[in-house]
């Protein structure tokens, strides 16, 4: 399959689809085309958490500020699946989750450029440029189980990448008792999904047998495993099934609630 993911809404995707489906005939997947408008770095950590649920497939993933600059093109053989797309730390944050997942460790990476000749549009490299390299690469380099290692790199329109775009996501600070339990721990928001929950970089496991937390000065919220542990319209703390810790409202919207949006601080005190 070739799954594709992108910020551009409707009806643009439409067009890449067209494109693939004049090479290729892979089953095509829609991951979301509603990421966060121009966010490669909320668009990465989607994907870290979404893409690695998927068997081998080519993702194509389009979430491209500098699209018509020199910004380059990528193709990551991530473990047996391969990540078409900018070349803006968009690729690299689930192309580890996708190589761990697979069992090949999250190193297991291999970049390669894109090399592109003229696109027809400069705003538009979903069509003209990543959208045919993944119908390449699934048509050209898909072996038994997965990416095959040699056919990829013998594709003509690659070259290894000499160098690319390594982002990692950041890390909370956590200040500790002489007991070990956390007494302040200093995180950022990474997204805020359509239910206007807030998610933070904050791993859950940091907030284990903490009953109540205050978020940047707030009142004092407990910490739930649901939400229905609190009444409609309040405020709680808990972790996501992604794995990190949420600001949220049961009913409601923790953006508003707590005052927060995605990139800005959030510290979190054992209340």
């Amino acid at each position: 399959m070739i799954t594709l993911a992108t910020d551009f809404g409707s009806p643009y995707p439409a067009a890449m689809k067209g494109v693939i489906r004049r090479e290729s005939a892979a089953e095509l997947i829609d991951v979301a085309h509603n990421l966060p408008r121009g966010d490669p770095r909320a668009a990465a950590f989607w994907l870290r958490f979404v893409l690695p649920e998927f068997p081998p497939a080519v993702h194509c993933a389009v979430v491209d500020p500098g699209v018509g600059t020199d910004r380059a093109a990528i193709v990551v053989r991530a473990g047996r699946h391969a990540i078409v797309a900018p070349d803006n730390g968009l690729a690299v944050p689930p192309a580890r989750a996708l190589a761990a997942a697979t069992g090949s460790g999250p190193d297991d990476l291999v970049v390669f450029e894109i090399d592109v000749d003229d696109p027809e549009s400069a705003t538009f490299h979903g069509r003209d440029v990543f959208a045919p390299a993944a119908a390449a690469v699934r048509e050209n380099a898909w072996g038994d189980d997965g990416i095959d290692d040699d056919a990829l790199a013998s594709l003509r329109l690659l070259s290894p990448a000499a160098r690319y775009v390594d982002r990692t996501l950041p890390e909370p600070t956590v200040e500790r008792d002489a007991a070990g339990v956390p007494t302040s721990i200093e995180g950022e928001v990474l997204a805020v999904d359509d239910f206007g929950n807030v998610i933070t970089n904050v791993p859950g496991k940091t907030i284990d047998g903490i009953d109540r937390l205050r978020v940047n000065g707030h009142a004092s919220v407990p910490v739930a495993r649901t939400f229905d542990e609190v009444p409609p319209g309040d405020p709680l703390v808990t972790v996501g099934s992604h794995g990190f810790v949420e600001c949220d409202v049961n009913d409601g919207r923790g953006a508003e609630a707590f005052g927060l949006a995605p990139e800005e601080r959030v510290r979190l005190v054992p209340a």
